[in-house]
């Protein structure tokens, strides 16, 4: 069963971002009002709004956090070419806040000339790292020197993709190299393809990011794209939201005996979601990573799993209010409903979500729990 809730945000314009955290029981939201929220689920079940501030001087595009073996720390970035660290604490040096918490700016980033328009931070296993994207088509990778002070973050590495970026995401694969995915929404068809894929690799002494590959099938402009959860896979699996969903598996080639990292990549298409020529602007897996959510331009939010055959059909389309508009679903027999409604029941989505869901008037937005 899909529960939909709606929360009515206390941001005066469009939300850009929300965010789960790691435990599914808190969530952040940024705005074209320059300011963070962080909602609390609370023991009544409903959301409670225990933060809010305002510090970008723009529109704050996306907000992301941290795993919480470092602490309850976020990351935001926003249209004023800053990425910025905050981190909570409990305040005990005055008695009236002994038990409160806040949240305080630990660092910011401000090497980037232009809008920084994605904020990730990397896979647990990698350390505290984060990558940042912005409008000039530059990535930067960032390192706190020391976990336990925020306010000192090393810059590792800048790529130059020449193309205008407007998202990111990391594989979480413990296994494989570090590997990076960066979209662009340049909506140019003469740019090549939108989707660029970096990974790390060390050789001849060197620690370098390199791309692996292009996805030159992708042609039109990248709203967002999300790594699935890796569970025993040899290969990856990565949503992309353009005028529709694609999914693709890479699959590394072969390693080399003198170098770590995969050489080159297959990469496959199983699907393409179509979305009624609507516009797809998030795409978000579940903790399993086998079912996907998107949401477009006509406000809907849908659900898409693949059957046996590898064949990904939407069994669940919700409207913007949550109302659930009722499916059939002929390619799946009855053990398989019953399948992923067991799975869906255990799992938890961020939430799938754009712009135009959002009503600045009404500053309200809904949270699915699956």
């Amino acid at each position: 069963m899909f529960v939909a809730k709606s929360i009515a945000a206390q941001h005066k314009d469009l939300i850009h971002d929300v965010a789960y955290d790691f435990y599914g029981r808190r969530i952040a939201t940024c705005s074209t009002d320059q300011s963070v929220q962080v909602w609390d689920l609370g023991e009544d079940g409903e959301w409670h709004c225990t933060s809010a501030w305002k510090h970008h001087s723009g529109s704050v595009w996306r907000v992301t956090w941290a795993h919480p073996e470092f602490g309850q720390v976020l990351a935001s970035c926003s249209f004023d070419r800053t990425a910025v660290i905050w981190e909570e604490i409990v305040g005990e040096s005055n008695p009236n806040e002994k038990g409160q918490s806040h949240w305080i700016k630990r660092g910011a980033l401000v090497d980037s000339r232009t809008s920084v328009t994605d904020v990730k931070f990397s896979p647990r296993h990698l350390g505290l790292q984060l990558a940042t994207c912005s409008a000039d088509g530059v990535v930067r990778f960032y390192e706190a020197s020391d976990v336990t002070n925020l306010a000192t973050w090393s810059s590792q590495e800048e790529i130059q993709t020449k193309l205008n970026c407007s998202c990111l995401s990391w594989n979480p694969s413990r296994v494989h190299p570090p590997m990076i995915a960066v979209g662009s929404d340049d909506s140019s068809p003469s740019s090549g393809g939108k989707v660029q894929i970096y990974e790390y690799k060390e050789n001849e002494r060197k620690k370098k990011w390199h791309k692996t590959e292009t996805l030159m099938s992708i042609t039109e402009a990248v709203h967002d794209l999300a790594f699935a959860p890796n569970l025993g896979r040899s290969y990856h699996v990565i949503a992309v939201a353009t005028k529709d969903v694609r999914i693709l598996t890479l699959k590394p080639l072969r390693r080399d005996a003198t170098t770590m990292g995969s050489i080159g990549l297959d990469i496959k298409q199983p699907a393409q979601l179509d979305h009624n020529n609507q516009q797809v602007w998030r795409v978000s897996w579940n903790v399993t990573g086998t079912i996907l959510a998107s949401s477009s331009d006509d406000g809907h939010v849908r659900l898409w799993k693949a059957n046996y055959l590898d064949n990904w059909k939407c069994f669940q389309e919700l409207k913007g209010d949550g109302t659930a508009i009722p499916m059939s679903m002929p390619n799946f027999n009855r053990e398989q409903q019953q399948q992923q409604q067991q799975a869906a029941g255990n799992a938890r989505l961020n939430p799938a979500i754009q712009d135009s869901m959002f009503d600045g008037r009404s500053g309200r937005y809904h949270a699915w729990n699956l």
